[in-house]
């Protein structure tokens, strides 16, 4: 990478913005930038002249003060401890106005106005002796009690209960503390009681929660804490979801909302939704969102034993490998017993029987007399065993084991499936899902009449009142922008309508050269003749966009089969390199089957980390039916690996973007992926790409790192360690895409917009902290006094907004799939009371109802105005490089994702025993992590995750 070398006497360093814009732009005028000094000047000049009409915003010296307190300390625990002590004095930027570019239009949200009135919302804690560690045995137990005290000892109040150690009250109770007496009786396994047992419960008054905040907030005030009276209404409505329905953390399912779904191998979908309450400049409103997810079919356990395996059991023995995949299947679920009447004792099963029923015998009593299973439930219970060739199931505790017979059982209704869907299921589960807008807008207010929040006596007694109609919001619909295209294609310009456009026409903008290439198909159905005819159609495609490809590969086509992968690609790559005399194989098309396992990541791992190779994969299905759009759309990815650029912004070549032309800007984008759900050792992945041409912003390198598990702060952002020839050393990738930016474009960034994806709500404060301080560090690590100014913007795309049409009739303000237009905005009623935050659906819908993404600016020292952010959000989204569409996040971001996911393929599992990857703790209590292979200098420059 190339050395800072743009030295400034003290006087011309571009110093952190602490002042007003005018003052930042003045010396922004004076650093020696580049030929195109004088151009740049008259743009500072005008930035100037907009920096007088907008004032600074309030809040940003606090966290800069904090972040000078965290400077001694770069570790992520350090960012923790000071987050949350510093979390209560940070205010993020007011909204500087509201968008007025646009055509205006009305669109509805899937949000409900709440009203409250003044009640006197109470706390106290709660103290249940002997201690409980199971939620559902908590809440029965205050079930229990309010059922015998509420009129007398309650004073007739409605307590609502978290489940843990808190309740919540409208208005005192009688007394500020009081002991209870609780006994519970019966056998029922699924809270934990087999017999009858006494509780004391000691309920104790804590605070009464502060209104005044609430509504302080609500009227456009900022404060410094969200208010713990929103806490209590949360609280309180899911309480009412949570009586009705099988509650999943904020999600509410139940099978009489609509019919459940088959999904094969015993599992059904089950429709439910989301419930939140939000502070909005239109006051509280709950938002609700639908969902649908994967449940276990209530059915008798051999049926379920049937469906799992895929075929009759009630005559044949299972195999060893039916057994294991049964009892994988079966391994915590709750199931409940047929066989006694009314007496419907339930278990959680811990596992399968080695041996069938028929062979099972145990101990009746003290003497060891033994008993088969078929003998006992026959003279106890009068059953008669019909399948003893199954395994029976084993419950109970690994001290008193069990035996059930399979057809004793049957699985209990309401338990969620947690483990891993298969393709076919989750096909089956997202068209169970996917709804258009009008019908997704009939589901939401049917959910809202079927809760009956007004009838609701819990909602009375908090006086909570919810609207029964969707929240009507004003919105615009921005204009797409111009795109450039090649001077040579006919069409050099191109406007494109409803978020979509086409190649046909055009060239590339900047097409990259492919002298040297070759092609390994792994497909044994893919004969020679096809596979040479796919590439020659893919070159000539490639020709066509306007890219200098050669037509013949460097050696013939290489057949292999998927288990030799890196044996083919070595001989592949060397016996290029040998025939090209020194110089390097450029690219590789690599043909795969369609089901190919472990064969795209182990190949890419291989191509980006050993072999320094760009590599497009094609699969079989694609290569025996081709079609032009499939070649177009591939021919875009290989050029932007190539280094070229498919189109870029025509305002961005006329010098016309606002915060972005004026000054050399360099706009990153930043992602966490973590491990799916089970997976509890193997590492987080952290992604960053940063754009590397300007004023174009089009092409973007990215870097990846491996950090500990679930671990949301990237931890490799800036980092120093001690050499011990040269001392301290600096890097991390925000310092190693700076000086690629250098290189690139021959001059240093002035300017820093951070797009950040993957951060929810309850994580702003965190991440602003660590990881705007490690963006200081790493500009100040390559020159004393370098800080430019910095706008950081967290991205959301897994929030439950939904934005739907005024008129589902009106084609002129829908698209084809029934959804809003690509283009609208909205930063009005439904967002945040004080904060600069928008929804932005940039994207056309093809299935299902369009989700917008969120954006939230948590620290903007560029002064963006409304308009300035969100058209520079909208317009970047048509540059996204794989495809001639709009996309629904800002492509950074985007990159980011794609990067990230790319490198959980470089990870190398460390076995043990169960094959995980695992972390290790080292002695000062840091978690240390293997990092993932390099990737080759040939790669980290282009788009390889395209």
């Amino acid at each position: 990478m190339p050395q800072w070398q743009m030295k400034l006497e003290p006087q011309e360093r571009h110093m952190v913005s602490r002042t007003p814009l005018q003052e930042s732009m003045n010396q922004n005028a004076q650093c020696q930038i580049s030929e195109e000094h004088s151009r740049m000047e008259e743009a500072v000049k005008r930035n100037n002249n907009a920096g007088k009409r907008r004032a600074r915003r309030k809040g940003k010296g606090i966290l800069v003060e904090k972040m000078k307190d965290m400077s001694n300390n770069s570790e992520v625990s350090s960012a923790c401890s000071a987050s949350s002590s510093s979390e209560r004095s940070i205010v993020f930027p007011r909204r500087p106005g509201y968008g007025q570019l646009g055509t205006k239009c009305l669109v509805k949200a899937n949000h409900f106005i709440a009203e409250l009135s003044e009640r006197n919302l109470s706390q106290y804690s709660v103290k249940i002796t002997p201690e409980v560690k199971c939620t559902m045995l908590n809440k029965a137990i205050i079930a229990e009690l309010v059922k015998l005290h509420k009129d007398v000892d309650l004073g007739k109040r409605i307590p609502v209960f978290d489940g843990r150690r808190t309740i919540y009250t409208a208005g005192l109770l009688p007394f500020n503390s009081k002991e209870f007496t609780i006994t519970l009786g019966d056998d029922d396994e699924w809270i934990g009681i087999t017999k009858e047992r006494k509780f004391t419960v000691t309920i104790k008054f804590i605070s009464q929660a502060n209104l005044h905040q609430l509504r302080e907030l609500l009227s456009g005030k900022q404060v410094e804490n969200p208010p713990q009276a929103l806490k209590i209404i949360d609280i309180v409505l899911r309480e009412l979801a949570s009586q009705r329905y099988i509650s999943v953390g904020r999600f509410f399912y139940s099978p009489n909302i609509k019919k459940p779904q088959t999904l094969g191998n015993g599992l059904q979908s089950w429709r439910g939704f989301y419930q939140s309450i939000k502070p909005t400049q239109m006051g509280l409103s709950l938002n609700i969102d639908m969902s649908t997810t994967a449940f276990i079919e209530p059915l008798p356990v051999v049926e379920f034993v049937a469906q799992v395996l895929g075929k009759d059991v009630s005559s044949r023995p299972l195999s060893d490998a039916d057994r294991v995949k049964v009892k994988k299947a079966l391994r915590g679920v709750k199931v409940e017993v047929t066989h006694r009447g009314n007496i419907r004792r339930k278990y959680r099963i811990s596992g399968l029987t080695s041996q069938p029923t028929r062979e099972l015998i145990f101990p009746v009593d003290e003497e060891k007399n033994m008993k088969s299973v078929i003998e006992y439930f026959q003279e106890v219970y009068g059953f008669t065993i019909q399948y003893p060739h199954l395994p029976c199931l084993l419950v109970g505790s690994q001290k008193k084991v069990n035996y059930l017979p399979m057809e004793a059982c049957k699985i209990l209704e309401g338990q969620r499936y947690t483990k891993r869907l298969d393709e076919k299921q989750i096909t089956s589960l997202l068209k169970s899902s996917c709804q258009r807008p009008r019908e997704q807008e009939m589901d939401v207010l049917q959910t809202i009449h079927q809760n009956g929040y007004k009838q609701d006596p819990i909602a009375k007694e908090f006086g909570i009142n919810i609207d029964d109609k969707l929240a009507s919001v004003e919105a615009r619909v921005l204009p797409a922008p111009w795109l450039k295209y090649h001077d040579a294609g006919k069409e050099k310009e191109c406007h494109p309508q409803l978020g979509q456009w086409n190649m046909i026409n055009k060239k590339v903008i900047n097409g990259s050269t492919v002298n040297h290439w070759a092609c390994i198909n792994f497909s044994s159905n893919v004969q020679e003749n096809a596979a040479r005819g796919f590439c020659q159609q893919l070159s000539q495609m490639c020709q066509v966009s306007g890219m200098e490809f050669n037509s013949e590969p460097v050696i013939p086509i290489y057949y292999a089969r998927p288990d030799q992968a890196k044996k083919a690609l070595n001989y592949v790559y060397n016996a290029a390199a040998s025939k090209l005399g020194g110089k390097e194989l450029e690219l590789l098309i690599a043909i795969l089957p369609d089901n190919n396992g472990s064969l795209y990541g182990t190949l890419k791992k291989i191509c980006e980390t050993d072999l320094g190779l760009i590599s497009q994969c094609c699969l079989t299905k694609h290569v025996l039916k081709i079609s032009k759009q499939y070649l177009s759309n591939v021919s875009l990815k290989i050029n932007v690996k190539m280094g070229g650029r498919n189109t870029v912004l025509l305002d961005a070549l006329r010098w016309k973007i606002p915060l972005v032309s004026d000054i050399p800007t360099i706009i990153f984008g930043a992602d966490v992926t973590h491990p799916e759900s089970g997976e509890d050792c193997s590492p987080s992945i952290a992604a960053v790409v940063a754009s590397q041409d300007w004023p174009e912003v089009t092409k973007y390198a990215g870097l990846v790192c491996a950090q500990p598990h679930r671990q949301e702060l990237i931890q490799d952002l800036y980092r120093t360690w001690q050499d011990p020839q040269r001392g301290t050393m600096s890097g991390g990738m925000i310092r190693e895409l700076l000086l690629a930016f250098k290189k690139a474009t021959g001059q240093r960034p002035l300017r820093i917009i951070f797009y950040r994806d993957g951060v929810s709500d309850g994580q702003f404060y965190q991440v602003l902290l660590y990881e705007l301080d490690a963006i200081r560090k790493a500009c100040a690590s390559l020159e004393p006094g370098y800080q430019p100014p910095v706008t950081f913007i967290v991205v959301q795309k897994r929030h439950h907004t939904r934005l739907l049409p005024n008129n589902h009739n009106d084609r002129n303000h829908t698209d084809r799939s029934g959804n809003i237009l690509p283009g609208t905005v909205v930063d009005t009623k439904i967002c945040h009371p004080t904060e600069f935050d928008f929804y932005l659906c940039s994207h056309a819908g093809i299935q299902g109802t369009s989700r917008p993404a969120h954006y939230h600016v948590l620290w903007d020292e560029n002064n963006f105005s409304a308009d300035e952010m969100q058209s520079l959000t909208n317009n970047l989204c048509y540059t996204y490089a794989r495809c001639t569409r709009s996309v629904s996040v800002v492509p950074p971001a985007y990159y980011a994702h794609l990067a990230a996911y790319r490198a959980r393929f470089y990870v190398e599992p460390e076995s043990h025993g169960n094959g995980s990857m695992r972390s290790t703790r080292a002695t000062n209590g840091s978690v240390n992590v293997r990092p993932l292979p390099a990737l080759k200098e040939k790669v980290k420059n282009v788009m390889f995750y395209c």
